[in-house]
């Protein structure tokens, strides 16, 4: 009786299978499709930006199409207008100075909110994560003054100072959470065997989260690399970045659309490939905890 009914069950239990399998393989393509069709979404003006920076002015501004002769004629005027290289600097300098000021004050602030709480220590967190909601031209007249009388108009400290301050709530957060994320008897450890507060960030906060600040690190200076907003409104030709650079093409007579397409190709050249050299970095860092 017994063998009987397992031989019934076994071809209703292998068709049960078979039927999961193809619903696994179905719904994983069709992921996959969604996935792709997100993806060439997304990239599809990028792609055309690139494309519309081989074209003449007339071809850029005339139907779209694929078919073209291309040329390098809008990248030569591009770059005999303006020094590329200079720009580029800026926008380097910048970008990671601002993202290591960023990581040297919120490092220990994340410390101090993750492992030594208080009752405002939520607060503070809710407080610094509502500035991002401000309005950047709500506090610009207050900060352009402050600069002025500071000297600092057109200097890339001033720039490394407010890119430092629009990203330092986003990387204090992210630092927040990755730190909290380790399990405190590591600490407690160190503690036992005489490390200071120092050597506990130094040798043990550190390169155990060394992924997740790393992540942290690329996002501000990605953040930092396309901010437009400060760099038009406190440089001027000393300290502006590619983004200022970019601005550049457009006049009064209207847009240069194959000559802006350059320049806005050349100024995220960049951070295209600088984002796809560390992409497995920045993945790894951003799920860092995500499994105990």
């Amino acid at each position: 009786m017994t063998t009987t009914l397992s031989t019934k069950d076994t071809p209703v239990t292998s068709a049960r299978g078979d039927a999961a399998a193809r619903a696994r393989r179905l719904r994983g393509f069709g992921m996959a499709v969604l996935g792709w069709t997100v993806a060439l979404v997304i990239f599809f003006p990028i792609f055309w930006m690139i494309l519309t920076g081989f074209k003449t002015e007339a071809e850029a501004i005339a139907e779209p199409s694929l078919i073209f002769t291309p040329t390098l004629d809008s990248y030569v005027e591009v770059q005999n207008r303006a020094d590329y290289f200079k720009f580029a600097w800026n926008s380097v300098v910048v970008a990671f100075g601002s993202t290591l000021l960023a990581l040297l004050i919120a490092i220990p602030s994340a410390y101090s909110m993750a492992f030594l709480p208080t009752k405002r220590t939520k607060g503070t967190l809710l407080w610094m994560l509502s500035t991002k909601m401000l309005p950047p031209v709500g506090v610009l007249v207050p900060i352009y003054l402050l600069f002025r009388d500071m000297g600092l108009l057109d200097t890339l400290t001033g720039l490394t100072i407010v890119y430092m301050l629009m990203n330092l709530p986003i990387v204090v957060w992210m630092l927040y959470t990755f730190f909290k994320d380790l399990p405190r008897d590591i600490l407690e450890a160190g503690r036992m065997d005489g490390a200071s507060t120092l050597q506990e960030i130094a040798y043990l906060l550190l390169p155990l989260t060394l992924p997740g600040i790393a992540s942290t690190g690329l996002l501000s200076v990605i953040l930092s690399w396309n901010e437009s907003f400060w760099s038009l409104n406190l440089t001027t030709s000393q300290a502006a970045p590619l983004t200022a650079y970019i601005a550049s093409f457009s006049s009064p007579e209207g847009l240069f659309w194959a000559k802006l397409s350059a320049a806005s190709t050349m100024a995220i050249a960049p951070i295209l490939v600088f984002g796809w050299l560390t992409q497995k970095q920045m993945v790894r860092g951003l799920t860092f905890g995500a499994v105990k």
